[in-house]
């Protein structure tokens, strides 16, 4: 009997001090919280939530500066979502990629390109797949000059003044021939109403967001949650983060396919997750593979990704440079055709949000990222420095995970 309480003491102290000793897991995670706590402590970034996942597991989840459960304003990344949408009417034969998109949306037959001063007619019609692209000649005003005159000239509402007044906007080049980030997503989203007779917000959450599971994701976000939404900063002249003032809980009515979304880390990685495991998470399935796979392929040949040249350094920082320097784009996702010395696989799948929010999905590596701040200028050098820091990180933590155990 005294042998078999010494075992068991002894296999108690075991256990208190496996309890207090951190596994290999906690300790390769070290350098990923240690990436995103000095982000924030040296004042790169307000505050930070980052999280990784697999097809089958959520791998690491940090948060630092805020709760790990914050709302952020997505903006951009709403338009991946957008883009499920848009397939899954593909899928049930209620649109063609290849149709004009006019047949769907007969507002779109009127739309003339910007010449110099003058509009002209289009040489094609605008075609769904191009909007998909963006290579349909639509543009932003903080991304081009002869926008943002035209904006300035009281011809057309700003983008950012709210409604939907911009999408009567001219196309800056005819159809196919160049790609040019615009206002696509927000005629997409236009078209997902149009063709399935509901809101944008009732078909994405009874389509998308409810079969994953997402359940933090709004374009109003409900008042028994605004006590969650991150804070927003922007960075001022002198250098320092300036929080900016709460926008008014005034209700959506314009759901904007191209940024109008919010969302939380988990949730968004939700979404990545059921991507990377080709279209399904758990017993949710939002596509087929082969709708995924497409998403992910080089489609727009060779035209190749537009550098991003900001009019606007208020809102995009000049000179700025897309995570993962992706040279060509699928179906509402940008891909870097060739691996990449950083540990991003080729295509992989990614996008960002205007107010510095980010993902990344590399089915190469079977490993996706969501990576979420709350500020402005879009690249600030602060964020800029946390998403190729944190990147350089997630694949060292990758690299050692496969290591053999000595």
């Amino acid at each position: 009997m005294h042998h078999e309480n010494r075992k068991a003491g002894l296999l108690g102290a075991l256990l208190a001090l496996a309890a207090c000793t951190p596994s290999a897991t906690e300790r390769s995670t070290a350098g990923l919280d240690a990436v995103l706590r000095q982000a924030v402590e040296q004042k790169r970034v307000p505050a930070a939530v980052a999280m990784l996942g697999t097809p089958d597991a959520v791998a690491y989840q940090g948060a630092f500066g805020v709760q790990p459960d914050a709302i952020f304003a997505i903006a951009s990344m709403t338009k991946p979502l957008t883009a499920v949408a848009v397939m899954q009417l593909v899928e049930a034969g209620k649109l063609k990629l290849d149709e004009p998109a006019e047949t769907y949306l007969p507002e779109l037959a009127a739309v003339r390109v910007l010449d110099g001063d003058a509009l002209r007619a289009p040489k094609s019609p605008v075609t769904v797949r191009q909007l998909l692209t963006h290579t349909s000649g639509f543009g932003y005003e903080f991304l081009s000059q002869a926008l943002l005159e035209y904006v300035a000239k009281g011809k057309l509402p700003s983008v950012m003044a709210g409604g939907d007044g911009f999408l009567k906007a001219p196309l800056l080049f005819d159809p196919g021939t160049r790609w040019e980030y615009g206002i696509s997503f927000d005629w997409l989203g236009r078209l997902v109403e149009r063709v399935s007779g509901q809101s944008l917000d009732d078909y994405l959450r009874q389509h998308v967001l409810a079969p994953l599971g997402m359940e933090d994701t709004y374009f109003n976000v409900p008042p028994e949650k605004r006590s969650r939404l991150a804070g927003h900063y922007r960075r001022g002249e002198d250098g320092r983060l300036e929080q900016q003032p709460p926008a008014p809980a005034q209700p959506v009515e314009f759901f904007s396919g191209g940024g109008g979304l919010y969302s939380t880390a988990s949730d968004y990685l939700k979404f990545t997750r059921a991507m990377l495991a080709g279209g399904r998470l758990g017993e949710g399935r939002i596509l087929t593979p082969e709708s995924v796979a497409l998403m992910g392929q080089n489609q727009i040949g060779e035209l190749g990704l537009a550098s991003v040249q900001s009019v606007m350094p208020q809102v995009v920082r000049v000179g700025a440079e897309l995570p993962g320097r992706p040279d060509t784009f699928g179906f509402g996702f940008a891909l870097n055709a060739k691996a990449l010395a950083n540990g991003r696989g080729a295509n992989t799948m990614s996008w960002a949000g205007i107010h510095n929010t980010f993902f990344w999905i590399d089915r190469d590596k079977a490993l996706c990222a969501v990576l979420m701040t709350q500020m402005l200028p879009f690249l600030d050098d602060g964020p800029q420095a946390l998403i190729r820091d944190f990147d350089r990180a997630v694949y060292a933590w990758r690299d050692q995970q496969r290591q053999p155990p000595e």
